[in-house]
């Protein structure tokens, strides 16, 4: 499915619904009555005002109580803008998780869904179109009702696994697009998350830990300057210079040097 699909189900009690999978986005919200969904093989109570997203290849199951109407939505996250994607899927629901509304939220996604419906039925460009900004705040709308907390946690933990991936890979790394590319997020949106939590930019960082390794092989070893500058990442020695003159404020044959000096005097 290419698109937005939007419907409604209802089921009866005791009604099972056995444990599947899609290759696309769901989004299930309670609209009335109350039952159980497992995601992934946990379970969860599931009643009105609550809302599941279920990403791509969860397993799942519902087992409904009494009356239950669940609305459905379904779309394949390709129709999103790529900051949409980015910033509320990839970020807030990396995997499926259980939604809780309150009552002023609970409102305000019924009043989105039945604008939804509305454009749903007429099936022209534009109705498209509306039905995929309607889709886009939608989401937002679940990401601001989530705990701040979890957010931060997020954040958090990906600030963190940058940090490792930079301190354990700093010798590969020629740009930002490499660290973004490998961890699955924009390069805006990293920055973002890194200077939240480090107050500098993941390159910021990536300098200061080459620069940090170049002053220890400096004052320790004896290794050519151009070795150490082609060991710590560096693609060319005019840019290593460059590089450390600005962050140490002296060229690297000074900095050895007044290295040198400092321990003969202190062994004297």
């Amino acid at each position: 499915m290419l698109g937005i699909h939007l419907y409604e189900m209802r089921h009866s009690d005791g009604e099972i619904m056995q444990e599947h999978h899609h290759d696309i986005h769901q989004i299930l919200y309670v609209l009335d009555g109350k039952g159980k969904v497992t995601l992934d093989g946990r379970s969860f109570d599931f009643e009105q005002d609550q809302g599941v997203v279920i990403v791509p290849r969860t397993n799942h199951s519902i087992l409904s109580g009494p009356h239950m109407t669940v609305l459905v939505l379904e779309f394949d996250e390709a129709i999103l803008d790529e900051s949409v994607r980015e910033a509320l899927l990839h970020v807030r629901f990396s995997h499926s998780k259980l939604v809780r509304l309150n009552g002023f939220g609970g409102k305000e996604l019924r009043q989105l869904t039945r604008k939804m419906l509305f454009e749903q039925s007429r099936e022209t460009l534009l109705n498209t179109l509306a039905n995929t900004l309607y889709l886009s705040e939608l989401l937002l709308l679940l990401v601001r009702y989530q705990p701040a907390s979890e957010a931060s946690v997020v954040n958090s933990l990906r600030a963190e696994k940058l940090r490792h991936y930079i301190d354990t890979h700093y010798f590969e790394i020629v740009s930002s697009d490499d660290i973004s590319t490998k961890l699955g997020v924009s390069t805006r949106h990293l920055n973002t998350i890194f200077k939240e939590f480090y107050q500098m930019t993941p390159l910021q960082y990536l300098t200061e830990v080459r620069m940090r390794l170049a002053q220890k092989m400096l004052a320790e070893t004896d290794k050519d300057i151009a070795a150490i500058c082609f060991e710590i990442g560096f693609e060319t020695l005019s840019t290593f210079y460059r590089t450390f003159k600005s962050s140490i404020r002296m060229t690297p044959n000074n900095y050895r040097k007044l290295h040198r000096e400092s321990t003969v005097y202190k062994h004297a």
